[in-house]
């Protein structure tokens, strides 16, 4: 029950940054959530690949390739679907920084797993 509560709060994160960032739309709730869950596919398999082979640099520049990495799986997603787009790479660096405000303030609001 709590990973389809996730699930739909990661859809809505995006839909709300999608509204906030100039350059980023989506093509409605439903979309969010195939994006959502696209982009943690994405982050999960060839994002983690990605950070096994950057390790020392993400270690020197203390995280910065791992949010780079981050806007990477945002844009592959953005070319996998055709609701979901983004003007670049800068307005998906907005969005990655939106929607991880986004589910902090939902975690924040939820507190800890029980």
């Amino acid at each position: 029950m709590r990973f389809i509560i996730e699930v739909l709060l990661m859809g809505l994160a995006f839909y709300i940054g999608a509204k906030l960032v100039p350059g980023v739309s989506i093509d409605g709730y439903g979309n969010a959530i195939i994006a959502a869950i696209l982009i943690a596919l994405a982050n999960a398999t060839i994002g983690f690949i990605l950070r096994l082979l950057t390790f020392p640099i993400n270690f020197l520049t203390l995280g910065l390739v791992s949010f780079i990495i981050t806007v990477l799986m945002i844009l592959l997603v953005d070319n996998m679907m055709t609701s979901f787009n983004t003007t670049g790479f800068l307005a998906a660096a907005f969005l990655a920084i939106i929607v991880a405000l986004i589910k902090a303030i939902f975690g924040a609001i939820a507190g800890e797993k029980e």
